[in-house]
C-alpha cells in the first residue's frame, strides 16, 4: 500500500534498504500480550533469529516480552538489548562449550536441550562453575505441519531434538545428573504454519506424552510448545497482525495442561514479518524473447528467502501507477537463482522506480549476506526519517 510509506523521504536514500514500520510493531506486540494474556501462565518468548536488529530487540523486550535464541550471539544481543536472563531460552542442535557457558554465567532460565551427549556436556559445564542448569528437552513429536519441507522441524527423521522412543532415557538421565534441573518438554514442528489443526495435533501428542511420563511418576512443571505461526504474505495489508487469538485459544482449549504447569511459545516471524519492507530501485527493464526482466539492485543478498524456499512476497511499484505488465523480477546477484517472483504483475516499471518487497521484516536482515562483496542492507524507522537522521540501526 503505497500510502504508507514516506516516499519523500525514500528518494534521498541509497538502496537497498529495509524499512520497519514500528508502529506496527508494538501493535504486534500489544496483541501478542492481550491474547496470551487471556490464559494463566502463557509466556511468549520472540524467536531471535526472525530478526536481531538491535533496536528491534530493543522494542520487543521493552514490550515485556522473553526471548528465545538459538546461538551464543544471540544471547549477547538479548541481554544487551536488557532482556533479563531469567526470559531467556537457548535452543539450537550444536550449542558450542562457549555459549553453554555464556548462558550459564548469564543465568538464563533454560536450555532447551536436543541430545544426550549435549545433555552431558552441559551437566559436565555447569558442575565446573558450580550452578545448576535448567533444561528442557526437546522432543521430536512426528507431527508433519504443514509447510515447505527446509522449514518442518518435528519430524522424526529431522536433525532437531530427541526421538519420542527415546524420551523416557532422556528424562531420567536428566533427573539424575546432579548439575541439572529437569524442567519440562520442549516442541517446535516447523515454520510459516497456517493450518490450526497442526497445533491441535502437536497438543493431542503432548497429551500422550505426558501421561506417559507420569506413569512413570514424572511431573513436567514447563511445557515449551515453540512457535510456527505463519503470516499472510500474499495480501499483508488485510492481514498485518496474525490471527493470535486462535493461536493461543488452540492451546488453550487442546492442551490438557496440569496444576501450576506454564506453557511457553516462541514466535518469531508472526511477530516481526509484516512490519519490515525491502525498499530497492530498479536498475534495468530488459526484454528478452519471451519475457520481460525487471532487474533491482536488491538480491538475495538482501532477502534470500525467494531464493532458498520459493518463498512468496508481495511486490509493489512505488513510483508508478501506469497500467500493469508482467516481469520476471531478479536481482544483481550471479545466480540463478537470484529470483523474487516469476510473471508477476506490476505497474509498468521504468529505471529508478522504487519497488517494496513486502513481509521482509522475518528473515531478511537477518539472514542478509555479504555474497558478490554486496554491503549488508542498512535499515531505518519512521522515527530515523522524521529526525532526518538516516543512520543505520
Amino acid at each position: 500500500m503505497k500510502g504508507m510509506f514516506p516516499l519523500h523521504r525514500f528518494r534521498d536514500l541509497p538502496t537497498p534498504f529495509y524499512y520497519y514500520d514500528t508502529d506496527l510493531l508494538r501493535q504486534t506486540t500489544d496483541t501478542v500480550r492481550r491474547e496470551a494474556g487471556k490464559y494463566e501462565d502463557f509466556v511468549v518468548h520472540y524467536a531471535v533469529k526472525a530478526n536481531a536488529n538491535p533496536k528491534i530487540l530493543g522494542m520487543i523486550c521493552a514490550s515485556g516480552l522473553g526471548a528465545d535464541c538459538v546461538s551464543g550471539g544471540e544471547i549477547q544481543a538479548c541481554l544487551d538489548a536488557g532482556f533479563s536472563p531469567n526470559k531467556i531460552v537457548y535452543a539450537g542442535v550444536g550449542k558450542s562449550d562457549w555459549e553453554i557457558n555464556l548462558a550459564l554465567e548469564a543465568g538464563i532460565f533454560c536450555f532447551n536441550v536436543e541430545s544426550m551427549p549435549e545433555l552431558e556436556i552441559i551437566n559436565e559445564l555447569a558442575a565446573a562453575k558450580n550452578v545448576t542448569a535448567g533444561i528442557c528437552l526437546r522432543i521430536n513429536p512426528d507431527v508433519d505441519a504443514h509447510t515447505h519441507a527446509n522449514i518442518t522441524t518435528g519430524l522424526a527423521e529431522n536433525k532437531f531434538g530427541i526421538a519420542m522412543n527415546e524420551m523416557e532415557t532422556a528424562v531420567l538421565k536428566a533427573t539424575s545428573l546432579s548439575n541439572i534441573n529437569f524442567m519440562g518438554l520442549h516442541f517446535h514442528i516447523g515454520s510459516q504454519i497456517l493450518e490450526m489443526n497442526d497445533f491441535e495435533k502437536l497438543c493431542n501428542r503432548i497429551n500422550a506424552l505426558q501421561d506417559l511420563l507420569e506413569a512413570r511418576g514424572i511431573v513436567v512443571k514447563e511445557l515449551n510448545v515453540g512457535g510456527g505461526l505463519g503470516v499472510d504474505y500474499e495480501v499483508p495489508d488485510q492481514h498485518p497482525i496474525p490471527d493470535f487469538e486462535t493461536y493461543f485459544a488452540t492451546y488453550h482449549h487442546h492442551l490438557k495442561r496440569r496444576p501450576g504447569q506454564r506453557v511457553h511459545f516462541e514466535l518469531g516471524r508472526a511477530i516481526v514479518a509484516q512490519m519490515g519492507t525491502l525498499i530497492s530501485r530498479t536498475l534495468y527493464v530488459k526484454q528478452g524473447t519471451h519475457k520481460k526482466f525487471a532487474i533491482l539492485d536488491a538480491g538475495m543478498t538482501e532477502l534470500i528467502r525467494p531464493a532458498l524456499y520459493q518463498a512468496l512476497h508481495k511486490i509493489e511499484n512505488l513510483s508508478s501507477k501506469a497500467p500493469q505488465e508482467r516481469y520476471d523480477v531478479v536481482g544483481p546477484i550471479c545466480e540463478s537463482s537470484d529470483v523474487f517472483a516469476k510473471d508477476y504483475l506490476l505497474n509498468q516499471l521504468h529505471r529508478g522506480d522504487l519497488v517494496a518487497i513486502r513481509s521482509s521484516g522475518a528473515y531478511g536482515e537477518s539472514m542478509a549476506s555479504q555474497y558478490n562483496c554486496r554491503k549488508l542492507p542498512k535499515s531505518y524507522t519512521p522515527e530515523d526519517l522524521q529526525d532526518c537522521q538516516c543512520h543505520k540501526i
